[in-house]
């Protein structure tokens, strides 16, 4: 195994560290658009033959698999998966220090490989070792599970153990790139590696060499809200991981009150991005004097299109899966050949809802698709603000799908799964809806690529880019959107898709505009949406047409991670 890990050591690479990676269904070490995004990052990098190696966590137990009872409440099971049946466990372990003791790490590969003979190996950090205490066996069994000690000791694992393995594992690292700031802790293990001898410098702080680190770290913040950001009190710092640099060099760092690791982040990389041109000003004003770039994400093409849509493009755009920018010659596919392949990929997204639920719903019905992690700010309930109107408007007319997790430990996100079902049962006989269960890759690709109009309804601007319309867009499906995040730059009204609301200059950060939202959202799709979809159709395909001429071909990864290569890879 050691000369098979070795054909990755011969040159230098990328460092791609994220909490969670969504590389397909059977691995389920990811939660939702962070997770699938670095999938999406490390495809494209494959693709690209950009020399990368990614570092994650192992989540033995998976994020959880989730169920739903009849009244709508979310029932949680562990997820029961064995890294043996996908991955290769190599020997190399080394050690870090949490609560006084040592911690072995051990890692399992797995290697991303492209059609285009690129490959990218990832690495899945695991405590469930012999040896390891029971305390330290479960650290890396439950994605974002636990308390915020749990939290910290797998940052611990995944920033400072995941430094350690490389080296171990013998990689040389140009950059690390740390997607989001879970992984920051790597930046403390990186002073130590390069501390100056204490003679030659003036003072004890001038030990740690600042700039060395900030010459080699890459952070992207994903993160639009203060609360998001993960903060330590400093006495479970010194508690979990005693004292790695002195504390009060690390207050410098990573703020006087409590460790914030986003500060951390943003204080020792020399690159720093927010995900979408409205993230990086909202990010500025969040972390005020700090230099913060926008690279608007994007989505692994070939991954998210569905195999009508792959059909139709191998056959008028032919290597259109590593060029995206094909999708610009869309106009030579016919109308009709546009249609009739998003056509089966919505009979088999209403055949997968007839499986799972019982409930069969019309082809030839305007469906509506909303599936995204359950939490207040998405306003997943937004659809309902006025049920009434809704019926009017939509009776006969329209059918809606629903997916997404709420985390474990989010109430109103739960409450809000309850009051969507609760919905479902009220409008029976009127509009059809439902709420697929355990949402995962397989049933986002069905959903993006099956229903005929993508829903996004988040409380601006508390959505730094958002995935899933992208995702919409590469099989022809329409988006209509909050103006928030990646859709600021993706929305040509009337002509891409349709936006929700006033202009986000317009808002004031924190103030509900649901009313405003939910009117403009039932005015156009009584008097634009729907009359456009049922009375003509030809518009509606030649906008389909411009959502993957304009949207696809530029919002997927590769040209995401050119920039990344040109913005932040090669500085």
């Amino acid at each position: 195994m050691a000369a098979d890990i070795g054909r990755f050591t011969t040159e230098p690479k990328i460092a791609y560290f994220s909490m969670e990676i969504g590389l397909k269904k059977e691995i389920p070490t990811y939660s939702g658009g962070l997770g699938v995004l670095a999938g999406d990052t490390i495809r494209s990098a494959a693709d690209l033959r950009i020399p990368m190696v990614a570092v994650t966590l192992v989540s033995r137990k998976g994020y959880f698999r989730q169920d739903i009872d009849e009244e709508g409440n979310q029932i949680e099971h562990p997820v029961e998966w064995d890294p043996a049946d996908h991955m290769t466990l190599l020997p190399e372990k080394v050690r870090v220090e949490i609560e006084g003791r040592d911690v072995q790490i051990q890692a399992w590969l797995y290697v991303v490989e492209s059609v285009t003979g690129g490959q990218v190996p990832v690495l899945f950090l695991d405590t469930d070792v012999e040896g390891n205490r029971e305390e330290g066996r479960t650290i890396t069994h439950f994605l974002y599970g636990g308390d915020e000690r749990y939290r910290l000791k797998q940052e611990v694992v995944l920033g400072i153990g995941g430094v350690r393995m490389l080296r171990e594992l013998g990689f040389q690292i140009r950059k690390y790139h740390m997607n989001e700031g879970h992984s920051s802790l790597l930046t403390l293990e990186l002073l130590n590696r390069f501390k100056r001898d204490i003679e030659e410098v003036w003072d004890e702080e001038h030990v740690w060499d600042t700039e060395r680190v900030r010459s080699m770290c890459v952070f992207t913040t994903h993160t639009p809200v203060e609360a998001g950001h993960d903060k330590f009190p400093y006495d479970l710092v010194r508690d979990v991981m005693g004292e790695i640099v002195p504390l009060g060099f690390l207050r410098k760092l990573g703020g006087e009150e409590r460790l914030n690791m986003t500060l951390l982040a943003l204080n020792l990389s020399r690159y720093v991005n927010g995900v979408a041109k409205r993230h990086m000003e909202v990010s500025r004003d969040l972390f005020p004097g700090y230099e913060i770039h926008a690279i608007t994400n994007g989505v692994h093409s070939y991954t998210w299109t569905c195999e009508s849509f792959k059909r139709l493009y191998d056959r008028y755009l032919p290597g259109w899966a590593n060029e995206p920018e094909l999708f610009v010659r869309v106009d030579k596919i016919p109308h009709e050949e546009i249609w009739k392949a998003h056509m089966e990929a919505k009979i088999r997204l209403l055949e997968f809802i007839k499986e799972q639920t019982g409930v069969v719903m019309d082809p030839d019905v305007l469906t509506i698709g909303f599936a995204r992690r359950a939490t207040a700010y998405k306003r997943a309930n937004l659809l309902f603000h006025d049920v009434e109107r809704l019926v009017r408007i939509g009776q006969g007319r329209i059918q809606v799908v629903y997916a997404g997790k709420a985390h474990p430990k989010d109430e109103p996100g739960k409450g809000l799964i309850k009051e969507i079902h609760r919905y479902m049962k009220s409008l029976e006989g009127k509009i059809p809806i439902v709420y697929l269960r355990d949402y995962d890759m397989d049933i986002a690709l069905r959903m993006v690529s099956g229903v005929d109009l993508w829903l996004n309804t988040p409380l601006r601007p508390f959505e730094a880019s958002g995935t899933s319309g992208m995702k919409a867009a590469h099989n022809g499906v329409l988006n209509f959107s909050v103006l928030d995040g990646w859709w600021i730059e993706g929305c040509i009204e009337g002509y891409t898709g349709w936006a929700i609301g006033k202009e986000p200059e317009e808002t004031i950060v924190g103030e509900d505009t649901s009313d405003r939202d939910a009117d403009d959202l039932y005015n156009k799709l009584e008097k634009v949406i729907i009359p456009t979809y049922y009375e003509r159709r030809e518009i509606w395909i030649k906008m389909m047409e411009n959502a993957i001429g304009k949207n696809a071909y530029y919002f997927n990864s590769h040209r995401m991670m050119r920039r990344y290569v040109t913005e932040a890879y090669i500085r």
